[in-house]
């Protein structure tokens, strides 16, 4: 049933998110409020109609029309509200480079020279920063965010989106679920290539596992890449702890990445006797797409030459890597409309967990998205289609994940994030969770 009106939802939704069936609407006057003040559908044309403006070089009509967008916002409104907040800052941003740039002014001057260091340190300093500097520019919103360090606010944030939304550990128990089902239980030795581990909030459940499943456990090997040596080594401390009081054996390789995600694949990896080896790329392959496809094909090329018993595969489900702004524009809106319902639905709005959320995740996101372009832009969401061209080229084949990953991720949600506007779909041998039809987040395993 869901699937039925996934794929209805899905045709309407294109037909809704058509930047072509709002050109129309375009060229006519800025809708007047009612007396109640925009309603959501109001406030969405208004911001496509500000998208299309900049698009256009209409920059003083956008100027305006942000103005009033801003004014018709709020950090710690309704969920519109919060939205509204966030887009009318990255379309601000956008908006001042671009009045920049028509100057003649080189872009660099133009972020310096329009927004200060704040938003400049965002726009060029790594993603693993540049999400925490997002509440440098809100320190005046309410509860001051911003008062901690950028990578402290967003480790902090990370974790709080681990615990107040599914995304993450959704994809993190449908990836482990993968693992363990392509891996026989006798198997004595297991290497886990993880990209970007953050905390290695992934693996207790894994290690948990494993060490209950067979006897003696076998010798697991993580090799883990991040940005910051000192956590990625408070990781690997941590999880070797915790395999200790498992009895599971336990080794942890850190592997530094630089500030560009190039696709480095550590030149010693060498599998030991009979060890077995899992990839594990969750929200990690979006990032080594740029205009081409090249760097990512040349990744999973590499990959595949490690021969690896599975890779595991977790994205989000839009496509935030179109060429077009405007069509980026509209995609990007529907998306986080959603994700922001979402946590309206679930979480009280006072919740200072939320606030920090929206403004310091999500907020990261809506700005690379909206106001970054060309090697700035980093978050390039496909959809799972896309993926899944790319790595059937590159000689992968998909693995169907089993009745019992779906099983693990409806009692997940029943347990911890009980509303009935999350759902879950199998459609092409993957798992993807959604919000009230519209699919978020998609997992998928491969071989």
């Amino acid at each position: 049933m869901f699937m039925a009106s996934f794929n209805s939802s899905n045709h309407d939704q294109q037909e809704e998110e058509d930047p072509s069936s709002d050109l129309q609407y375009h060229h006519q006057l800025i809708p007047e409020p009612s007396r109640g003040g925009f309603t959501s559908i109001h406030i969405r044309q208004l911001l496509i109609r500000c998208a299309e403006l900049i698009s256009r070089s209409d920059l003083s009509a956008a100027h305006r029309l942000v103005s009033i967008l801003s004014s018709n916002s709020s950090p710690d409104g309704d969920s519109t509200e919060r939205l509204v907040h966030q887009f009318a800052k990255a379309l601000s941003l956008r908006l001042n480079n671009c009045c920049y740039a028509a100057a003649g002014a080189t872009s660099a001057t133009a972020t310096t020279i329009t927004t200060g260091p704040t938003m400049m340190m965002m726009m060029m300093i790594p993603p693993t920063s540049a999400a925490a500097a997002v509440t440098a520019t809100t320190a005046n919103d309410s509860n001051n965010i911003a008062d901690t360090e950028p990578e402290k606010a967003l480790q902090s944030c990370y974790l709080s989106l681990n615990q107040i939304t599914p995304f993450v550990r959704f994809s993190h128990l449908t990836a482990n679920q993968a693992i363990l089902e392509a891996i026989d239980e006798g198997q004595q030795a297991i290497h886990i290539l993880d990209f970007d581990i953050m905390h290695g909030l992934q693996w207790p459940p894994l290690m948990q596992a494993l060490a209950e499943r067979s006897y003696p456990p076998p010798m697991l090997r993580i090799t883990a890449t991040g940005h910051d040596l000192n956590i990625l080594h408070r990781t690997g401390d941590r999880l070797l702890t915790f395999a200790q009081s498992l009895g599971l054996r336990f080794q942890f390789h850190p592997l530094l990445l630089g500030n560009s995600d190039d696709p480095v694949i550590p030149p010693a990896l060498a599998l030991l006797p009979d060890e077995a080896l899992a990839v594990n790329c969750v929200l990690y392959l979006h990032r080594l797409l740029k205009d081409d496809s090249r760097a990512l094909r040349l990744f999973l090329h590499k990959i595949k030459t490690l021969n690896p018993k599975v890779v595991t595969i977790a994205e989000r489900e839009a496509n935030h890597n179109h060429p077009l702004f405007l069509q980026r524009f509209v995609e990007a809106l529907d998306h986080y409309t959603a994700v922001f319902d979402s946590l309206e639905a679930t979480l009280p709005p006072n919740s200072r967990e939320r606030l920090t959320v929206e403004q310091v995740w999500f907020g990261r996101e809506i700005m690379d998205i909206v106001a970054a372009e060309g090697d700035k832009r980093r978050e390039r969401h496909e959809r799972y289609e896309s993926w899944e061209v790319m790595l059937r080229s590159s000689g992968f084949s998909n693995v169907p994940l089993s009745p019992f990953a779906l099983s693990q991720a409806k009692l997940l949600l029943r347990l911890h994030y009980p509303s009935e506007g999350y759902q879950l779909q199998i459609r092409n041998d993957s798992l993807f969770l959604g919000w009230r039809n519209r699919a978020l987040f998609s997992v998928s395993s491969w071989h």
